[in-house]
């Protein structure tokens, strides 16, 4: 990082059963320039995750059954809040928010590249582009096809990683798209939402290995509900921009009518003072 740029940097892993990586990744964590914070949010795990990270020196949140990535991510976001309250960071501000995969192990170290243009404030939030991984999954891109074409319909913005779940935002692109979308759409959420705000967003490149997606039924059941996530989201926000458009129109038909009765008045005031005009000229 750019010494002249001061960061203190919360780390938000969201886990589940990831006893056998979760330590490796916490350590590779920790060696991220600014990270000040690690915490892990084990949500439902039936394994060893938690006692594992804490022992690693995470602060660990458990939530006693799966709640999904979401909402792992919003009691990441809140712990880190409460820690800016209780032990603020050495920038005086709100810690950026950097997101991290459990399974991600020594390559988590490399996310350092996503801190720094937020860090600096160049991006209010940065998405990792990663390179192609060891293992190749088993999907035929229908997710990533929907997700994509939704954020340029929806943002006007293309993306060449749409799912990507590795990020880092500033606290106010994290409010700017809170509540966030549901379950694994809370990546497709995030950019629509942050766009929408007006603020900016840069893909970086990251050199990230981690577990993918198998091709067995139960991958091609993780990508149904990827798929159904992410076109909530999507039908979630179509909606509520409709609805934008429509209040807008809204808006200017009211500020019409509203002109138009001044006018009108206007035009009234006039004849009422012409006719008291002539009025008075026949009366001498």
């Amino acid at each position: 990082m750019n010494p002249t740029t001061v960061a203190s940097v919360a780390a938000i892993i969201a886990a589940k059963d990831e006893a056998a990586r979760i330590v490796s990744t916490i350590s590779a964590v920790r060696r991220i320039d600014g990270v000040d914070l690690v915490i892990v949010v084990d949500d439902g795990s039936s394994d060893a995750t938690a006692k594992l990270a804490a022992e690693a020196g995470a602060v660990v949140v458990s939530h006693v059954r799966n709640r999904g990535k979401a909402a792992a991510m919003t009691t990441g976001a809140r712990t880190a809040a409460d820690g800016d309250r209780r032990n603020p960071a050495a920038s005086g501000r709100a810690r950026e928010l950097l997101f991290i995969d459990a399974d991600l192990e020594d390559s988590a170290a490399n996310m350092a590249v996503l801190v720094v243009p937020v860090a600096s404030g160049e991006a209010d939030m940065t998405i990792a582009v990663l390179p192609p991984q060891r293992t190749s999954g088993g999907g035929h891109g229908f997710v990533v096809r929907l997700a994509r074409s939704g954020i340029q319909t929806l943002a006007g913005w293309n993306s060449s990683q749409p799912l990507s779940g590795m990020r880092c935002l500033s606290r106010e692109a994290f409010e700017a798209a809170s509540p966030l979308a549901r379950g694994w759409g809370v990546e497709v959420g995030l950019t629509i939402d942050v766009l929408g705000a007006g603020l900016r967003v840069l893909e970086v490149p990251c050199e990230l290995q981690h577990r993918v997606t198998g091709s067995d039924w139960r991958g091609q059941v993780h990508r149904a509900r990827q798929y159904r996530d992410v076109w909530l989201a999507l039908t979630v926000r179509r909606v509520r921009a409709m609805h934008t458009v429509r209040r807008v129109r809204a808006l200017h038909t009211v500020r019409r009518v509203r002109a138009l009765h001044i006018v009108r008045r206007v035009r009234a005031l006039h004849i009422v003072r012409r006719v008291r005009g002539v009025t008075a000229r026949g009366r001498h």
